[in-house]
């Protein structure tokens, strides 16, 4: 089951349409899907959470915690709206295309995709240009 909570004011318009596109994103990885929820919250939020949890002391625009069991994904996905808007501008590309990439980053790196290498990276973006045309054909 994958759910959607809010810390800020943002609201995701199309839930439904994003659920259904991140269950067949699981399915096309051959893995289950689990409970998944994703968190927007803003900046400050994720600060305090990458410092508390990571020891990182940078904002970013997601962080993921894998409770995955074998082929079962969970876990929790944080998602900073303002840092996603921010990258959004700074990439040149619609605010809704980058929140759609960052949402399935999230997923696929419970499905075991990496980015810390550079070769790991040029596979996630190979993998979320694959998974966000999924979106266009299925819905």
């Amino acid at each position: 089951m994958i759910s959607f909570n809010y810390e800020t004011e943002f609201l995701l318009e199309n839930e439904k349409a994003i659920s259904n596109w991140i269950s067949s994103v699981i399915t096309s990885e051959n893995k289950k899907e689990g409970e998944i929820n994703y968190i927007f919250c803003d900046d400050d939020y994720l600060h305090k959470i990458n410092l508390e949890h990571l020891g990182h002391d940078t904002l970013t625009d997601i962080i993921s915690f894998d409770y995955s069991v074998g082929n079962e994904l969970h876990g929790d996905i944080f998602v900073s709206v303002e840092r996603v808007k921010d990258n959004a501008v700074d990439f040149n590309v619609p605010f809704d295309d980058e929140l759609k990439r960052v949402l399935v980053h999230g997923v696929l790196h419970y499905c075991g995709h990496k980015d810390k290498s550079e070769g790991d990276e040029l596979l996630m973006r190979s993998k979320e240009d694959e998974k966000l045309a999924m979106f266009h054909v299925e819905h």
